[in-house]
């Protein structure tokens, strides 16, 4: 299925809107359900070589995503939120990897939802930029569950009274770890 992608929106994540398949008509209604993709979704384990070189080769880590495998517990999460929610995906890929990225979600079967990501230049780490949405959306509707395998951006998001799935099915690398938080790529 091909989805026609509107121009992007940008505020420190980019967001694309994709049209809601299932739920309410009424989105002000419906809860959401928001969900990480590196190590939640996909399985980025195969990429984490890409960060272990010196120097990281970013390049070679995001063009390696549209060959990750879905992760089933992820994936049955979302699939199951989706009975009830609106569902967003919320990741810390720059803006670069849209397409590649909007391609597997459609690859893997997975509900249509508004896709929020990383400006290409911002390095900020993913517990400031995943929070600032967060709390944006959390103005106008229920943000019902957040789901990521990033520990801090879930202690953080817990902490402004969120409720929080912690994705640990994945094991991360210390590089990725390092790229999500003090380097701010992922």
């Amino acid at each position: 299925m091909r989805v026609r992608v509107p121009a992007a929106t940008r505020v420190g994540l980019v967001k694309e809107p994709l049209r809601l398949g299932g739920v309410s008509d009424d989105r002000s209604e419906t809860p959401l359900a928001v969900f990480d993709l590196d190590n939640t979704l996909s399985d980025a384990s195969h990429r984490q070589g890409f960060l272990e070189r010196r120097p990281k080769d970013w390049d070679g880590f995001f063009a390696a995503a549209p060959q990750d495998p879905p992760v089933p517990e992820g994936i049955a999460l979302v699939r199951e939120h989706a009975r009830e929610c609106e569902i967003l995906y919320l990741t810390g890929r720059p803006e670069r990897c849209r397409r590649d990225t909007l391609d597997w979600l459609a690859a893997q079967g997975l509900p249509e939802g508004r896709v929020y990501m990383r400006r290409d230049a911002d390095r900020r780490p993913a517990r400031f930029t995943k929070l600032e949405i967060l709390r944006r959306l959390a103005r106008t509707r229920e943000v019902r569950v957040l789901v990521d395998d990033d520990e801090l951006v879930c202690a953080d998001a817990r902490r402004a009274g969120f409720t929080v799935v912690r994705a640990d099915w994945v094991t991360r690398s210390a590089e990725m770890k390092a790229a999500q938080e003090r380097e701010g790529r992922t």
